[in-house]
């Protein structure tokens, strides 16, 4: 029950954090919200119980600030590609294997690759991805990643 409740006060955290809402229902539904979630994962066993929900969310906290300066400088390489006035695309496909063991990993993974512009994970499985990116250098650097690398840390626990 302790697993369940600080995975609820983080979700919680993380909907009040999104949501800006502060009425008492909202909050009240926000919470109730939380704990269904909470309680669903953890007798799913999809939840992590080696590890409390706190140490997931420190680390993964500074990932998410350097995938927001890297979503806004992929956002300014696409912008700059889609004026310039030739339209110099190049729409490659690649496949690599990421580093990421757990489904949260993978899925964590894919998303970010999805969240940058000018790239979109078409298909994720724990030996490939399938990455479809707007230009050739777009496509080569989703290979061997930093993001790749960041996520395996935080999925690891470092």
């Amino acid at each position: 029950m302790r697993h369940t409740l600080l995975l609820t006060a983080v979700l919680f955290a993380f909907w009040v954090l999104l949501s800006g809402f502060f009425t008492p229902f909202l909050l009240g539904s926000g919470l109730v919200s939380a704990f269904i979630v909470a309680r669903v994962a953890v007798r799913m066993e999809v939840a992590d119980r080696k590890r409390e929900p706190f140490t997931l969310g420190l680390a993964a906290l500074g990932y998410w600030f350097w995938l927001g300066k890297e979503i806004a400088k992929a956002a300014w390489e696409v912008t700059r590609i889609i004026v310039h006035p030739r339209l110099p695309i190049s729409p490659t496909m690649v496949r690599f294997k990421p580093l990421q063991q757990s489904s949260i990993g993978l899925v964590t993974h894919a998303n970010s690759i999805t969240l940058t512009p000018g790239t979109i994970t078409v298909e994720a499985k724990p030996e490939e991805f399938v990455v479809h990116a707007l230009t050739a250098g777009g496509a080569a650097g989703v290979i061997d990643s930093a993001m790749d690398r960041r996520v395996r840390r935080i999925e690891s626990g470092r």
